[in-house]
């Protein structure tokens, strides 16, 4: 194996971290105390769950244990833990040529039961060459990137002949624990998997709302994903919702809505209809309509604001213009007054108060959606000062600028900025008012969805939404 290749096996797990002190060994990093590690005595009779993944962060680097280390017991992933683990990633390089789940398992002490499971959530990536260190790297890891990345090292990779550095830096998940790896292959690890425990509460087969050759309409839930995230493809709507309708061939997702939200979502049968029906999004040919509990009444009419274009939450808007920003608008076509949710219906479906005070009344807005941008209703409405009820992302920073209309930058009373970094201070500033992502459920639900294919017209609805059940009925959810 060339020098250079070695220098990266032992050094590149800490080619990306800042400098941090090592962390505790597996007894304390991922002890019988952590949810995915403890063993469930009933686990070991039931089928086994899938694991599942969102980490945002990464570890430090990783320490790899002696050859002798006895692998703590595992039982597998039942009953789904409530609380997530802290966010750890992992970051490494094949030694040699040898089996993924084999080197995982003993590169960062893992039991490999548990790098299978993490597998086959979609948890583990591979490239064949390490990606391009960050800037917060120290100098002495990108000293060694550029050394193992060097043309003279990579023409004795048989794996990327043929290929650029870009394409080969392409990451792709491991499906299969025994997948060979070459020496060089570069793997990121999701180790503590974002667990979605909602799936395993919900009776599928009664959120389904229609069946055809072609789709099936769901009344998704709220605090679940619709398809998965980066890295959890497994507690997802698609997955328990083919499971449930006894599908040999898993359903696919046409679009999204977000976790917190419930209602109307369509699931595609065949790679065929899954490409018309995006087909039909691109030409605006899909109609959906959602009902949003505000914490005002909003006015009948479109609102349009433009959307900064970063992927990432919070999602700002600004009232004005601004090049490159992408449009939103949405159409107000009714709001009426309706009871606040009761602080039993609140605790049942877990809503954050997120600091509001309870209040006589809400607003139920019908909301017929015209562009269809990430969390666009969300925070369109919050930007207008009428935040969604449990919205705890957008209503910290509606709350924030009620109380001072000037500290959104991009809101009507925004101020004049004399540089550039004044006005990138002041953004700064800005998304730190707003809250983190909610973890239940919202006062918004996906309430139609409607469209024309093939000459016939499919329409179809969800069902009560969750802030019009009455105490009852909610204790029985």
């Amino acid at each position: 194996m060339p020098k250079a290749a070695a220098s990266l096996a032992s050094l590149l797990p800490q080619l990306w971290h800042r400098p941090v002190q090592p962390p505790p060994f597996l007894h304390r990093a991922l002890s019988s105390s952590s949810p995915l590690l403890r063993r469930h005595r009933a686990a070991l009779h039931s089928p086994a769950a899938p694991l599942s993944a969102a980490a945002v962060s990464t570890s430090a680097a990783t320490v790899e244990a002696p050859a002798t280390a006895a692998y703590p017991v595992y039982g597998r992933l039942l009953p789904c833990p409530l609380q997530d683990d802290p966010p750890r990633i992992e970051h490494l390089v094949a030694r040699e040529d040898e089996v993924a789940v084999d080197f995982i398992s003993r590169s960062l002490t893992l039991p490999p039961l548990y790098v299978a499971d993490l597998i086959k959530f979609g948890a583990v990536y591979y490239a064949l060459v390490a990606p391009q260190p960050p800037p917060h790297a120290a100098p002495e890891h990108v000293r060694i990137f550029r050394e193992v990345t060097e043309p003279s090292v990579l023409c004795r990779r048989k794996s990327i002949k043929g290929k650029t550095v870009r394409e080969a830096q392409k990451t792709f998940r491991v499906t299969d624990p025994n997948q060979r790896l070459e020496a060089g292959t570069y793997l990121r690890v999701h180790v503590h998997p974002k667990r979605f425990p909602r799936c395993y509460e919900i009776d599928w087969k009664s959120r389904v709302i229609a069946v055809t050759d072609n789709y099936v309409v769901l009344d998704k839930p709220a605090a679940t994903s619709v398809g998965g995230a980066t890295d959890n493809i497994e507690e997802s709507c698609v997955v328990f919702t083919s499971r449930a309708l006894g599908l040999e061939t898993p359903l696919m997702t046409t679009h999204q809505i977000d976790n917190c939200s419930e209602g109307c979502v369509v699931l595609s049968k065949t790679k065929e209809f899954c490409s018309v029906f995006h087909g039909m999004i691109r030409e605006k040919q899909v109609n959906k309509r959602y009902l949003a509990l505000t914490t005002a009444p909003v006015s009948t009419g479109i609102i349009t604001h433009y959307m900064r274009p970063i992927n990432r939450a919070p999602r700002l808007v600004s009232e004005d213009h601004i090049k490159g920003w992408h449009v939103c608008q949405m159409e107000i076509l009714d709001c009426k007054k309706v009871p606040w949710p009761s602080s039993l219906i609140r605790k049942v479906h877990k809503v954050d108060n997120c600091g509001w005070p309870q209040q006589e009344a809400a607003y139920e807005c019908k909301i017929n959606l015209l562009t269809g941008k990430t969390h666009q209703i969300r925070a369109q409405l919050a930007a207008i000062g009428t935040p969604i009820v449990g919205d705890s992302a957008y209503m910290t920073a509606a709350m924030a600028a009620i109380v001072n209309p000037s500290i959104n930058p991009f809101g009507r009373w925004g101020q004049n900025y004399d540089s550039e970094d004044e006005k990138a201070a002041a953004v700064e500033a800005w998304i730190s008012c707003h809250g983190k992502e909610p973890k239940s459920v919202i006062g918004l639900q996906a309430s139609e969805i409607s469209w024309d294919y093939e000459g016939e017209h499919h329409s179809y609805k969800a069902g009560v939404p969750w802030w019009r059940q009455d105490a009852v009925e909610s204790d029985l959810i």
